[in-house]
């Protein structure tokens, strides 16, 4: 049996059940391959926090409480290790442990560059690099910001698939960059049917977790310049649009502004905080709609969202902005794209209408596209021999 380390941020992002899938589709895919699957996290000192969000020691930080719930539900309570302060305290294994696990590990799959850790980053034999920011990453790299830690792995892979074309700016910065799709492990995302489209819903950030980026006399936006292109929607259409958003205070014009235009507000700390509770919303939702970070859109980067395609698993249709996705993937039933708002108007008009036929079909795509057996399998033929 071969065995893979995965790493990325998981008790980093305590409460966000949505980042939290990202992790353990990849995860749970690797163990339906039958691969011996471990998962290695590290955090910060200052990173650990307490219930009202204050500095806390490791032990009692609900970062390392949200860690063990998370993998213990999973089912990766004993393959799952959170290194603290640079291996000051562990969670999981020891530091002998992870060494000895390091070395009789195939692969190391490092999502975000998130494992900086030397003796388990150095002792893996192949290290692959997973960017699921795509823009965010090759920008800072050619800005010479080390933030997105590319160095030492033998090998990248992008969700952005059009990295490289003729048509995209995003900067290689001298590396290939192989596609990649985000795997969704369809056993953990059962079809939950509707009789018809009660609402549209996303779980979002109004600005994410990065700032607007300039590059090249360019200036990159975010996801807050995309929504207001399209704000007008529910009052347009007639139908229901709901986000769990993540607002900031000092966005209250944007937030009174959604209100005014018809769109319902939730606190994702109450609706999406765990993987379970995230996985709820998007079986009670009708489907997705969602616009994409402006700088995804700006380059054509082709990048598509983890959350999107779970909808698309539970047979929910979803309605999402075109990133330069359209040219590797099916759209027009089950799977929308829209570029601006007359076919975003048109595209939910069209869900409503043909409720059950979109719903067949967004399943549909998700078994052909992002089925986490069929992408990782991809995955693993790209490696270099």
């Amino acid at each position: 049996m071969k065995t893979v380390i995965v790493s990325g941020a998981l008790a980093n992002k305590a409460g966000q059940g949505g980042e939290s899938w990202v992790r353990l589709n990849w995860l749970l895919g690797f163990r339906e391959l039958g691969w011996d699957v471990h998962f290695i996290e590290q955090i910060a000192r200052e990173t650990c926090v307490d219930a009202a969000g204050k500095p806390a020691a490791f032990a009692v930080s609900v970062n390392r409480a949200y860690f063990e719930q998370v993998t213990q539900e999973f089912g990766f309570a004993d393959s799952a290790t959170l290194i603290y302060d640079g291996g000051a305290e562990f969670f999981g294994a020891s530091a002998s442990q992870l060494a000895t696990l390091a070395a009789r590990t195939d692969l190391l799959v490092n999502i975000g560059g998130h494992l900086l850790y030397e003796p388990v980053f150095a002792g893996v034999r192949r290290r692959a690099y997973v960017d699921i920011d795509p823009g965010f990453t090759q920008f800072w790299t050619a800005q010479g910001n080390p933030g997105a830690h590319l160095a030492g792995h033998d090998v990248f892979f992008t969700v952005g698939e059009n990295i490289g074309s003729d048509d995209c700016p995003i900067p290689t910065c001298d590396r290939r960059w192989l596609a990649t799709r985000p795997p969704i492990a369809l056993h953990a995302w059962p079809v939950v049917s509707a009789p018809q489209c009660d609402r549209f819903t996303t779980v979002a950030s109004w600005r994410g977790p990065f700032g607007v980026l300039e590059f090249g006399g360019v200036t990159y936006g975010l996801k807050v310049h995309e929504f207001r292109k399209v704000i007008a929607l529910p009052r347009r259409t007639g139908q229901r649009f709901a986000i769990a958003l993540n607002i900031h205070p000092g966005d209250g014009k944007d937030r009174d502004a959604l209100d005014d235009h018809g769109w319902n507000i939730l606190d994702p700390a109450a609706t999406t905080s765990d993987p379970c509770a995230f996985r709820r919303f998007i079986h009670r939702s009708g489907a997705e709609f969602s616009v994409a970070q402006g700088i995804y859109v700006q380059t054509g980067s082709g990048w598509f969202s983890d959350r999107t395609a779970a909808y698309l698993a539970t047979g929910k249709p979803a309605l999402v902005q075109d990133t330069g996705f359209s040219r590797h993937l099916p759209t027009g039933e089950g799977l929308l794209a829209f570029r601006n708002e007359d076919e975003a108007a048109a595209g939910a008009a069209g869900i409503a209408t043909h409720y059950e036929r979109h719903c067949r079909a967004a399943r549909r795509v998700a078994e052909e596209y992002f089925d986490a057996r069929r992408v990782l399998s991809r995955f693993l033929q790209q490696l270099p021999s």
